[in-house]
């Protein structure tokens, strides 16, 4: 059996470092990330079925704001196309072919969406 190659995530966020003037605190700060308005986000609408076991899904990918935003807004695109989906990595991925139908929503609600691919 081959042995696993650990990554940085694995030393659980520890660093090493040789300078002595380091400051690790200042890497931490992370500022909230506000949510733009739906007329300043640039959305793409992909169709793809890579990895899916053949099955497709449309995936809406460029939304800049919190979590909790693109969760509503994921929740909102699966009940009005009637589908599943989930939201992961910043992405909504939405079951089915379903690319027209999410474009027409959120272009109804201000948003700029282009579509990308197939």
């Amino acid at each position: 059996m081959a042995k696993k190659k650990l990554g940085l995530e694995d030393l659980g966020g520890f660093v090493f470092s040789t300078d002595n003037d380091f400051d690790p605190d200042q890497y931490n700060e992370e500022e909230p990330q506000e949510t733009l308005k739906p007329s300043e986000q640039r959305l793409e609408a992909h169709y793809s079925s890579k990895g899916r076991a053949g099955k497709t899904v449309t995936v809406v990918k460029g939304f800049e704001g919190t979590e909790e935003d693109l969760n509503a807004l994921g929740k909102e695109l699966k009940k009005k196309c009637g589908v599943g989906g989930s939201v992961k990595d910043g992405e909504i991925i939405i079951q089915g072919d379903v690319r027209d139908k999410v474009m027409a929503h959120l272009k109804d609600k201000g948003y700029q969406v282009k579509r990308v691919g197939g």
